[in-house]
């Protein structure tokens, strides 16, 4: 067998591989935007940048509550007033892709801290531990959240 031959093997067996390879490369790429709409809408919780976090809903968003994007914006514009600094630590953060939709789930851990000046500012108030289970789907070429359920943990 020729050296040009042995090549044009091994190129076609890089080529095969790499096929192979691409959908899930695709798939690990999509699971990671899904992610990232999720962490980003952690920094804006953290930031109370609302726009930011409303952002990331579907137009169409419902949840089993009877919540919409309106709903959503005024419990959040609530929550912020009523807290003056939130950090939110995400754990168990679990995504699945299936083409134009996909599930993340994950808790979240809330914290709060009040600024009168006090010592006592730096421990941190709770405010809970809530699981989620988020369903989006791909709009014009970004995820978007469609529903989401929650519940505080240890409240079942």
């Amino acid at each position: 067998m020729s050296a040009i031959h042995r090549f044009m093997k091994i190129c076609l067996v890089l080529v095969a591989v790499a096929a192979m390879l691409a959908p899930g490369c695709s798939r690990e790429a999509e699971e990671d935007k899904v992610k990232k709409v999720i962490t980003d809408a952690q920094t804006a919780a953290e930031e109370k940048e609302i726009r930011k976090m409303v952002s990331a809903l579907a137009e169409t968003y419902s949840d089993p509550r009877g919540s919409n994007r309106d709903d959503v914006r005024r419990v959040l514009l609530g929550y912020f007033l009523a807290h003056p600094k939130i950090t939110v630590y995400l754990t168990y953060l679990r995504v699945s892709v299936d083409g134009a939709s996909a599930r993340a789930s994950f808790q979240a851990v809330l914290t709060s801290g009040k600024k009168t000046g006090s010592p006592a500012d730096v421990i941190p108030e709770s405010l809970g531990v809530y699981r989620f289970d988020v369903s989006l789907n791909k709009i014009s070429g970004d995820w978007k959240v469609t529903s989401a359920t929650w519940e505080r943990v240890g409240e079942e």
